[in-house]
C-alpha cells in the first residue's frame, strides 16, 4: 500500500450555516486516488491498526447508531474519505473539543469526496484534519504514528486559540436552545465576544463587560482604596495600612498586632500575599517578596479562619468556593520539592493553563510557599521524617464549593461590597472560620473585592456542585429573556436579490430602523455608503453585525456566498428566496442537479425564527416545496392569485402578497386589503414580470416586518433604481 495517498485539493472555512450544519465548518475537497478500489475491508491488518492508534473511536455510533458503530463499518469496509472525517473529529475529541458535525460525500468525480468536519476554531480545525490525514495513512501503511505527541501539540493549540473557560461558559449559557442568543468572536484569538446583533448586542471579555466600570476596575485594584471605602460604609474589613519599608511594616504589625497579613497594594491572583506572620524578621522578608509584585505593600491585622471566594453578578451571589489548603506528609526518603511533585503537583485538575482549576505549586517561583515551608524548619531539598505533615500553601486555589451555606448577611455584605466598588461582576474574597455565620460574629472580614474573577472555580469544584455561574451573567446581560436580536432579512434567489434587499431596505429606514444593507451594489449603514465594492459576502454581513448603530439588517445572499463561506448570521427574522433558475448554478462547486440547488437555497428558510417568516415565490414549485421546512411562518407572493399553492395556502389562513386588477394586494386568508397600484411605483414600470415580482416579495417581507400599508406604498412608490 505504500503507493496510494490521500490529498486534499481544496479545504474552505464555512464561517457560518451552510448547507451541513448551523455551525461553522471546514469543508475538504479529498481525493483518495487509488484507494477508491480499496476499502477499509480489503487493506491487510487496517482495522487492527486502526484500532490501535485511536481506541477511543469505539465511541461512534456511525449510521448503526450504537457503541462501537463505526468500528464495525470499518470491519465490514468503509472508504477513507468516511474515515478520515471520524478520525478528525476524534482528535478534535482528545484535544478538548468534544462532540461536533462530521460528513463524508461522494462528488461527481470518482475518488474525491468532500469531507466535511464542525470547526471549533479554522486553524484548529485544519491541523486536526491534516493530523487525521497522517494517521489515516500511517495506518494504511502500516508505519509508526505518536498519537499522544500529536493530541498534546493539538491541545495546546486549541488551549492558545480556542476561549478560555470563563468566557467560554458565558458563551456556551448565551447560545445555548432556551436562549439562542447569538455570538461572534471580535478575534481570532482572545476573549472578547459580542454577544447578539446590533444595536442589542452586548461584550464580554472573560468575566467583564460592557458594564464593568473602568473606574470601578481601578479601586479593585487598589487595595488600599478598596478597604477605606468598604470601611467607611460599614464593610468590615481587616485593619491595617500602607507601608513605605521593611521596617515601616514591622512597625505597622506592632501597633496592629501579630499575626499579620503583608501584600501588594495592587497585586492580583494571590501573588506576594503572605499570611499569618508573627516575627519580625518573617514580616520583612515578605516586605521584600511583596513589594515587587505591586506599587505598594499593605500590612493588615491575619483574620483567622478559611479564605472564601464569593461570586457576585449583579448585586446577587450566584456562588461561592472555599480555599484549599495544600499539604505534603514526608516518607522519610523524598525532599519537599520531590513530595510536592508526587502530592500534590500529580493531581490532573492542576495545571499552567487557564482550564486547569488549580494551579501547579513551585517553591522556586512562589515566595509564599517557600516562607511557610521555612517557617518550618524546612527548606525544598529537606527530607520530612515518615509522616511528618508539611504546609506549603495555607490558602490557595478555592476547590470547594460552598454556596448553599452561605449565611444571608454575609451573601448581602458581599452583594455591598460589589456595589460600593462599582462592579457589575465581581469576585469578593472575605476570610472567617465559618460561612454558615455572619462574619460579625467571628470577626471575618471581606479583604479584596476583584474585577473579571475566574469562572472555573465555579465550573469545577473537587467537591459540591458546579455553578451555573455562565448563565447568572447571561440572565444579567439579557434580563426577561431578551435574546439580542436585531430584525435580520436574507435574501437568496437566481436572480433579483439586490433589487429586493435594497427595496427591503428602503422600507425599513421609512419605518424609522438604522438599517445596514449589504447587497451586490454595497454595503451601507443608515443610508451611508461605507464600501461601494460587492458587499454580499460573509465579510460585509459580519461588520453590519458587529455595528451598534443598527437597528435593523438586510443581506444578500448569493448561492456562491453559501456554498464558499456560509452565513454570517445563525438565525435570520425573515429569510427570502426571490425565485429559482436551476441551470444558473449548475457548473461551480460541484453543483449540478435541482436538487443540489434546493439544498443551497433552502438554507436561507432553514435560518428563519419561530418567530419570523419565509418569503416564497408561489410561481416556483421548488420553493413551493421548500415552504414546509421553514420553522416560521410562510408568505407566498406571485403575479397571479389564482395559482393552486396560493389559493390552497390562503384556505389554510395563510398570508399572501399578490396583483389584483392592476392593484398589489396583500391577504390574510380570505381578507384581502389593496396597499398600491403598480401603475404609481417605478420599478413596476418595465415589461419585466421580474420586476413585479421584486416589488411583491419586498412589500411581503416588509408586511412580516410588521411595516404597515401605507409606508409599504410610500416606499414603492418613492423607489427608483439608479
Amino acid at each position: 500500500m505504500k503507493t496510494k495517498d490521500i490529498k486534499f485539493l481544496e479545504i474552505r472555512y464555512l464561517r457560518g450555516p451552510n448547507i451541513w450544519t448551523y455551525r461553522p465548518a471546514i469543508e475538504a475537497l479529498v481525493d483518495i486516488g487509488e484507494l477508491e478500489d480499496f476499502p477499509s475491508n480489503l487493506i491487510p491488518g487496517f482495522y487492527d491498526r486502526l484500532n490501535a492508534l485511536l481506541p477511543s473511536l469505539i465511541e461512534h455510533r456511525c449510521s448503526y447508531g450504537e457503541r462501537g458503530g463505526f468500528l464495525r463499518r470499518v470491519r465490514e469496509g468503509t472508504w477513507p474519505a468516511h474515515i478520515l472525517e471520524h478520525v478528525t473529529l476524534e482528535l478534535q475529541n482528545l484535544a478538548g473539543m468534544p462532540g461536533g458535525f462530521g460528513k463524508a460525500r461522494e462528488t461527481s468525480k470518482r475518488g474525491v469526496y468532500k469531507v466535511v468536519i464542525r470547526a471549533w476554531h479554522d486553524d484548529v480545525t485544519r491541523a486536526c484534519l491534516y493530523a487525521g490525514r497522517e494517521l489515516l495513512m500511517a495506518a494504511i501503511q502500516d508505519t509508526p504514528f505518536d498519537v499522544s505527541q500529536c493530541v498534546e501539540r493539538l491541545a495546546e493549540m486549541a488551549e492558545r486559540k480556542l476561549l478560555g473557560p470563563s468566557t467560554g461558559c458565558i458563551v456556551e449559557a448565551a447560545t445555548a436552545k432556551d436562549r439562542r442568543i447569538p455570538a461572534i468572536r471580535l478575534l481570532a484569538t482572545g476573549n472578547l465576544v459580542q454577544l447578539g446583533y446590533g444595536a442589542r448586542s452586548r461584550r464580554i471579555w472573560t468575566a467583564e463587560t460592557d458594564r464593568t466600570s473602568a473606574i470601578a476596575e481601578g479601586i479593585s485594584r487598589d487595595k488600599d482604596l478598596t478597604k477605606t471605602l468598604l470601611s467607611s460604609c460599614g464593610v468590615p474589613v481587616p485593619e491595617g495600612r500602607l507601608v513605605e519599608s521593611a521596617e515601616d511594616a514591622w512597625e505597622a504589625a506592632e501597633e496592629i498586632g501579630v499575626p499579620v497579613v503583608v501584600k501588594p497594594s495592587d497585586g492580583n491572583h494571590a501573588r506576594g500575599v503572605f499570611t499569618n506572620l508573627m516575627a519580625r524578621a518573617e514580616v520583612e522578608s515578605a516586605y521584600a517578596a511583596a513589594v515587587v509584585e505591586g506599587s505598594g505593600v499593605i500590612v493588615e491585622r491575619y483574620v483567622r479562619g478559611s479564605e472564601h471566594r464569593l461570586l457576585v453578578v449583579g448585586g446577587k451571589l450566584v456562588a461561592a468556593a472555599r480555599g484549599e489548603v495544600a499539604k505534603v506528609v514526608g516518607d522519610g526518603k523524598s525532599t519537599i520539592d520531590e513530595l510536592i511533585e508526587r502530592q500534590i503537583n500529580s493531581d490532573p485538575r492542576r495545571g499552567a493553563a487557564e482550564e486547569f482549576p488549580l494551579d501547579i505549586i513551585d517553591l522556586a517561583d512562589n515566595p509564599v510557599a517557600r516562607l511557610e515551608v521555612s517557617r518550618q524548619g524546612f527548606a525544598p531539598d529537606s527530607i520530612p521524617a515518615a509522616g511528618r505533615e508539611v504546609l506549603i500553601v495555607r490558602s490557595g486555589n478555592h476547590t470547594d464549593d460552598v454556596t448553599d451555606l452561605v449565611h444571608p448577611d454575609t451573601a448581602a455584605t458581599a452583594s455591598l461590597a460589589a456595589r460600593i466598588v462599582g462592579l457589575d461582576i465581581a469576585g469578593v474574597d472575605l476570610v472567617c472560620e465559618d460561612i454558615a455565620r455572619p462574619l460579625d460574629a467571628q470577626r471575618g472580614a471581606i479583604v479584596e473585592v476583584n474585577a473579571g474573577p475566574g469562572l472555573l472555580m465555579h465550573l469545577k469544584p473537587e467537591t459540591g456542585e458546579p455553578r451555573p455561574v455562565g448563565r447568572a451573567i447571561v440572565d444579567e446581560l439579557f434580563p426577561g429573556g431578551d435574546d439580542g436580536r436585531i430584525p435580520i432579512v436574507g435574501i437568496s434567489g437566481s436572480s433579483g436579490k439586490t433589487t429586493v434587499a435594497r427595496l427591503v431596505a428602503r422600507l425599513l429606514t421609512l419605518a424609522g430602523k438604522r438599517t445596514g444593507l449589504a447587497c451586490s451594489d454595497g454595503v451601507y449603514v443608515d443610508r451611508r455608503c461605507i464600501a461601494p465594492e460587492n458587499g454580499a459576502n460573509w465579510e460585509s454581513a459580519h461588520r453590519i453585525l458587529m455595528n451598534r448603530g443598527v437597528d435593523a439588517a438586510v443581506f444578500e445572499n448569493g448561492t456562491d456566498t453559501i456554498l464558499d463561506e456560509g452565513l454570517a448570521y445563525d438565525r435570520c427574522l425573515v429569510g427570502v428566496v426571490t425565485n429559482v433558475d436551476a441551470a444558473r448554478h449548475f457548473g461551480r462547486h460541484d453543483v449540478e442537479t435541482a436538487e443540489q440547488v434546493f439544498t443551497v437555497l433552502r438554507t436561507q428558510v432553514d435560518l428563519v425564527l419561530p418567530t419570523g417568516a419565509a418569503v416564497l415565490n408561489a410561481s416556483q414549485p421548488m420553493l413551493v416545496e421548500m415552504a414546509p421546512l421553514c420553522d416560521g411562518e410562510v408568505i407566498f407572493f406571485a403575479i397571479d392569485p389564482s395559482l393552486p399553492a396560493l389559493v390552497e395556502h390562503r384556505a389554510g389562513a395563510g398570508r399572501a402578497v399578490f396583483v389584483r386588477d392592476g392593484q398589489v394586494v396583500i391577504a390574510r386568508g380570505a381578507d384581502e386589503t389593496t396597499i398600491v397600484s403598480l401603475q404609481t411605483i417605478p420599478l413596476a414600470q418595465t415589461a419585466a414580470e421580474s420586476q413585479i415580482e421584486n416589488v411583491l416579495a419586498a412589500a411581503a417581507t416588509a408586511w412580516a416586518l410588521g411595516i404597515g400599508g401605507e409606508l409599504i406604498r410610500t416606499g414603492l412608490e418613492t423607489f427608483t433604481v439608479a
